[in-house]
């Protein structure tokens, strides 16, 4: 006798959560043996260390974590609209006007555009952008054709 849809998705779905079990079981079992080389190493260089004082440092995500990678699509969207290449600068400050944030603050303006370099320099070492320098200080940026 065929199953039903809603069991076979049932049995699939749990298929999947026993396998990210085991393999969530293997990576446990991969960082205990790293921590254990840890402490061997360490007390090769120091026996009488107390390995077990060292406490363990807690992963804490940003605060801005479900917004990461909004500012690169933004900048992508700038460099795709645009008919001529753009400085650094230029993308920052239409950058500034899509958020609604204030264009006049220098402040603010000189800290966009270092934010957005750093963003076009990774888009740039995976092949997504080109630069070109431009006037001044600043880059010239495309979108890769």
């Amino acid at each position: 006798m065929a199953e039903s849809p809603v069991i076979y998705a049932l049995v699939k779905r749990r298929a999947h959560l026993a396998g990210e079990i085991e393999q969530t079981h293997e990576r446990l079992r991969s960082l205990v043996m790293d921590l254990e080389n840890l402490d061997a190493t360490i007390l090769q260089f120091k026996p009488d260390y107390q390995v077990e004082a060292i406490r363990p440092k807690a992963f804490r995500p940003p605060k801005g974590w479900p917004n990461r990678g909004q500012m690169t699509r933004i900048i992508l969207s700038i460099l795709r609209q645009a008919a001529e290449p753009l400085t650094t600068r230029d993308i920052a400050l239409q950058l500034l006007v899509e958020r609604a944030l204030d264009r006049n603050d220098q402040r603010l303006l000189r800290l966009m555009t270092k934010r957005v370099g750093v963003a076009l320099r990774l888009q740039r070492d995976k092949g997504g952008v080109q630069s070109e320098q431009g006037p001044g200080q600043y880059q010239l940026w495309e979108i890769v054709r």
